[in-house]
């Protein structure tokens, strides 16, 4: 066989195309295919997190994306004796600088992410499957088939099923992926939709269940999400149905038309037993998939992929020990875990049969919902977990507490945030960053000498005043993915020296 390749990344949707990025960055030899001819050209996924912006920023896609979508942050809760105005992410991130949800649909998502890819000089090979992956000695054998039907058999160290829940690449490794489907079968729709507020998520709350439009703006004005009537006859969506459903759930006259796009789909919570089994990760929906509620899934993907890249890069350079690669799936998994839960018990909230779900839906969210707003500290707490900011490693293997960890400010495990200064744009790429803090003569210039030797070509050193995120004299270490590797007060720094030399060891070529 022919020298391996570092990564064969299988599937170009936003978890793909996110890694692919990464990966280019970091200068690592990797391909990237996809079964399909062409990239999606329906809205599917809607929202952009705040972690997920920011994560992306280093790529310098962040603002084209924001240009492109709709940064709105309001919902308007139609309830059945009053409509209550919910704003959103309101309190609780002002430590970033993309405080609110971006509805953006997943095609032109897609299309950023492509062009930044291919403007970088790779590839998307497209019309290409997986076909047949097998261990061989240090590699995995890889079998492609390209859409005329001529194979491709390639080497590569480490292969990435980015491909979806019915992943190749998952099972071609033999890994389960447990879980349940829900019952209900739903109906999407984007069309154009007279009599609602532009600018605005509209939320029909009622003893029946949910009704949902989201604005969109391309490829079509609206979003419509609601669950098929049992009633409902046939199987087709027609528009005539899903008036009929609007005509039902809303008390103000609400007119459809000009569909571009209806289906209907199954959901389904499950996760893959493991993330890594061997050679082979799996990052995004084939490694969780679960209901929309929250508007977790590719968000949670794309953060998937960016722990991922950045741990691969370093291994296949021989930078780091294969021990980091452990880390991927005692990071990720944890947090997948976290939004089936999440996003099942809101599921479950909003579309529930049962007669007691009914009754809150029906009667009891009119008189709780304006209440619940009052109450900040919850609230914040809420926009924190949705928004994904709120992610953290601290009981993760690759993040350490120095002997003295700081009182306040982030710990080790947290995502720095992004102060005023815009101290994540100081820290953005593909690097680490070791962020002094303190007046200068806490530092001076020969004391990290012995720390960065042998890896200081990976490690760019800031010296913080007013821009830190702590208060006096304390050094943080800041990884690839933005999280804190390494903090502690003081200026001792052997602590700092004995996590690098496990995670970063020196490199004497």
């Amino acid at each position: 066989m022919t020298v391996p390749l570092d990564v064969l990344v299988v599937g170009a949707g936003p978890t793909g195309l996110a890694l692919a990025a990464q990966l280019r960055a970091c200068g690592t030899a990797f391909r990237i295919v996809d079964r399909s001819l062409d990239r999606v050209h329906e809205s599917r996924a809607l929202g952009i997190q705040p972690r997920t912006l920011e994560a992306l920023a280093g790529f310098g896609v962040t603002d084209e994306l924001v240009a492109r979508g709709n940064p709105t942050m309001r919902v308007r809760l139609h309830l059945p004796r009053r409509v209550v105005q919910v704003p959103l992410f309101d309190i609780g991130l002002a430590d970033t600088a993309y405080p609110f949800l971006l509805f953006l649909s997943q095609a032109e998502t897609e299309k950023v992410l492509a062009e930044h890819v291919t403007g970088q000089g790779a590839s998307v090979e497209r019309g290409t499957e997986v076909v047949r992956l097998r261990e061989e000695g240090s590699s995995v054998r890889c079998r492609l088939r390209r859409g005329d039907g001529t194979e491709e058999t390639v080497a590569a160290r480490y292969v990435v099923g980015c491909d979806g829940a019915h992943s190749t690449v998952r099972a071609e490794a033999g890994i389960g992926f447990e879980g349940y489907a829900f019952p209900q079968t739903f109906l999407l729709a984007d069309l154009d939709v007279d009599g609602l507020e532009p600018g605005s998520v509209h939320a029909y709350v009622t003893g029946v269940g949910v009704l949902l439009f989201f604005p969109l703006g391309s490829p079509a004005p609206w979003r419509l999400l609601a669950i098929r009537p049992p009633d409902a006859p046939g199987t087709e969506v027609t528009l005539e149905l899903l008036q009929e459903i609007a005509d039902r759930y809303t008390t103000d006259r609400v007119v459809l038309r000009d569909p571009v796009w209806m289906t209907d789909f199954r959901l389904h919570n499950r996760a893959a037993a493991h993330y890594r089994s061997g050679p082979f990760f799996l990052a995004g929906d084939a490694a969780h998939i679960h209901s929309p509620a929250g508007a977790q899934g590719m968000n949670t993907g794309i953060q998937d992929s960016l722990n991922l890249g950045w741990k691969l890069a370093l291994v296949c350079r021989g930078r780091a020990p294969e021990e980091l690669l452990d880390t991927y799936e005692a990071e990720r998994a944890p947090v997948g875990r976290t939004v089936l839960r999440f996003t099942a018990r809101a599921f479950a909230l909003g579309t529930s049969g049962n007669p007691v779900a009914r009754l809150a839906r029906a009667h009891l969210a009119s008189r709780l919902a304006p209440l619940a707003l009052r109450v900040s500290a919850p609230r914040g707490r809420a926009f924190r977990t949705v928004s994904e900011l709120g992610i953290h490693y601290r009981r993760g293997p690759a993040t350490t507490a120095g002997s003295r960890p700081p009182g306040r400010g982030p710990h080790a495990g947290d995502r720095l945030p992004d102060l005023p200064s815009g101290l994540q744009a100081r820290t953005a790429g593909p690097g680490w960053h070791l962020l002094l803090s303190g007046p200068p003569e806490a530092w001076p210039g020969d004391q990290l000498a012995p720390v960065l030797h042998g890896r200081d070509d990976l490690i760019d050193v800031h010296r913080l005043d007013r821009q830190s995120p702590w208060p006096g004299v304390t050094h943080g270490l800041v990884r690839p993915d933005g999280y804190l590797g390494y903090v502690a007060r003081g200026t001792q720094v052997a602590g700092l020296h004995t996590y690098l030399d496990r995670w970063l060891p020196r490199h004497h070529g």
